[in-house]
């Protein structure tokens, strides 16, 4: 799962928004509330240029009805920006009955694969991480292995996928936390605070108890004085400035002997809503119809992006004008199971929808197998699928993120998905400091910064419909998948792959320099980012779609 990043300004204008990553400020700038749809030519933001496409290209076109997937946290079936767009099962009734006898009872909107079967409002809200379910699944069998030489050869990769899975469990117990603050400290403050003390205390050499010691009104000086006066209240009396980092590295060192993931798993959160048989994949008609839940606000802004009702004169444009969205829930306050991804798939497909978009990802893949097979079933059926990139601001080519856009063991490229980084509005800060990337693995960047959209929220037992600008790589695949909506209403011939194609072969390129996310504003290019070195543009898109099909 992907939480969305950074959030909250104004409903109205996204104005004054300053890049300072890193000590490196922009000037201030506007940026308007739908930037997204807009283009660096006439509107001086880096969006799609989807509204002029319409205005011009598009202009006296007919659409045919676009059936789009949203795969994800839920939807807020009442939001008035969306009631008209969301796609009504024909063959279903809300009666009680599987009325298309497709084995989900009830599935007006979509299917809710994490809800108790025996109570539509028995949900699963909250869940724990693939990696943690991954430690714990393995633990007995590895836990006392040394060596990976003790293990058989074909036992090797999940071994030091294990290992892997340990570590990161490891950093967040709050032991490791503390050792990590400890070390941060250390290595970035202490040489600003040690020479902003010798000038306060106009002393070359001195002592915690100095530091205690120093008065002053200036808040941000207090603060400073305190978290140093930490440090040196963690080793012995009389310890000078000079002395303390190497003071510290036992500290550390003890500290480090607490840091002891516990013996006890998580609670089993699913088993206990949802009760079907989890290793088995026919075991596939369980969940509910309540595509809506508790938990909705992600899957809802993911829609309006995608669909909301153009032209409205209410809330927000989506960037599809003619599109039907079906919700399949998957996904908690959590990591996303394996068996629940590959049946949304799967379920989406033989319902009728031409685009998946998935914004969600995880670490380790248990059953990767079943996720990948159901990727290669949606292929077949000529379906496009679109996942968000990740907010780890990692290097995807080193570290994956499931599902991966290349196949397990041959490593080719699945040529029916898209895997999107997110992309800013200025070109101060125009890849996104929290995107993942790869110069493998990721295919387009997106907008997915400050972008304004449809939630539903629960307050007090009430569903309130609002709109809210968010950011993440969640913002950014439904950006794309909108886009592939477009071309394939527009222009319906066109297969999976030549959509993918299309897109892939219409973006900005990115000349210069770019920084690189979590790397302190270190310079790198938009080539060693992503595959095709640019940010979507839906007007090239539907240029090239059309001088394409013309040709044909």
């Amino acid at each position: 799962m992907y939480t969305t990043m950074f959030i909250r300004l104004s409903a109205g204008l996204m104005s004054g928004l300053i890049a300072c990553w890193g000590g490196a400020v922009a000037q201030q700038t506007t940026v308007p509330q739908n930037w997204h749809l807009l283009d660096k030519v006439h509107d001086g933001v880096w969006g799609i240029g989807i509204n002029s496409a319409y205005t011009t290209l598009l202009k006296g076109k007919t659409p045919r009805t676009v059936l789009v997937a949203v795969i994800d946290s839920g939807i807020d079936t009442l939001h008035e920006d969306l009631r008209p767009v969301l796609w009504h099962n024909p063959g279903e009734q809300n009666n009680g009955r599987d009325n298309d006898g497709n084995g989900y009872k009830g599935d007006v909107f979509g299917w809710n694969f994490i809800g108790d079967t025996a109570d539509v409002h028995h949900n699963l809200i909250r869940d724990s991480d693939e990696g943690t379910r991954f430690y714990y699944a393995h633990k007995s069998r590895f836990a006392k292995v040394t060596d990976e030489r003790q293990l058989a050869a074909k036992d090797r990769k999940l071994y030091s996928d294990w290992l892997r899975s340990a570590r990161a469990l490891a950093r967040n117990t709050e032991a490791q936390r503390a050792v990590d603050e400890l070390q941060s400290y250390l290595q970035n403050s202490y040489p600003r605070w040690d020479t902003l003390f010798q000038h306060l205390l106009a002393m070359d050499t001195y002592t915690g108890k100095e530091v205690e010691a120093f008065t002053t009104d200036d808040r941000i000086l207090k603060m400073e004085r305190f978290f140093y006066a930490r440090l040196f209240a963690k080793v012995k009396p009389g310890t000078t400035n000079k002395t303390l980092p190497q003071a510290l590295k036992p500290v550390m060192d003890s500290m480090q002997l607490l840091v002891k993931i516990p013996d006890t798993p998580p609670a089993d959160y699913r088993a206990a809503v949802v009760k079907d048989d989890y290793f088995n994949l026919k075991d596939r008609f369980y969940g509910n119809s309540n595509v809506m839940a508790e938990n909705m606000l992600h899957g809802t802004h993911a829609s309006g992006i995608i669909g909301a009702v153009r032209n409205n004169g209410i809330g927000v444009d989506g960037i599809a004008d003619n599109v039907q969205l079906m919700m399949v829930r998957v996904t908690p306050d959590g990591d996303e199971h394996d068996k629940d991804v590959a049946l949304a798939i799967r379920y989406a497909v033989d319902n009728g929808a031409q685009i998946i978009n998935m914004s969600f990802g995880k670490a380790w893949s248990p059953q990767q197998q079943w996720v990948e097979e159901a990727i290669e079933y949606a292929r077949r059926k000529d379906v496009l699928i679109v996942k968000a990139a990740g907010n780890s601001g990692i290097n995807l080519d080193s570290l994956p993120d499931y599902p991966t856009n290349r196949y397990r063991k041959s490593r080719r490229l699945i040529p029916n998905m898209l895997t999107v980084g997110a992309s800013g509005p200025l070109r101060e800060e125009l890849v996104s400091p929290f995107s993942n990337y790869g110069r493998e693995t990721v295919d387009v960047f997106a907008p997915g910064m400050q972008v304004y959209s449809t939630v539903g929220l629960l307050r007090a037992g009430t569903i309130v419909h609002e709109y809210q600008p968010r950011s993440g790589t969640s913002m950014a695949a439904p950006v794309v998948t909108g886009i592939a909506a477009v071309l394939k209403a527009y222009y319906p011939q066109l297969s999976a792959v030549q959509i993918k194609q299309l897109i892939e072969a219409s973006v900005t390129k990115v000349e210069g320099m770019v920084y690189q996310p979590q790397t302190n504003r270190q310079l790198i290019t938009m080539a060693a980012l992503c595959r095709t070195a640019g940010i979507v543009n839906a007007y090239r898109a539907v240029e090239l779609a059309e001088a394409f099909t013309r040709g044909r």
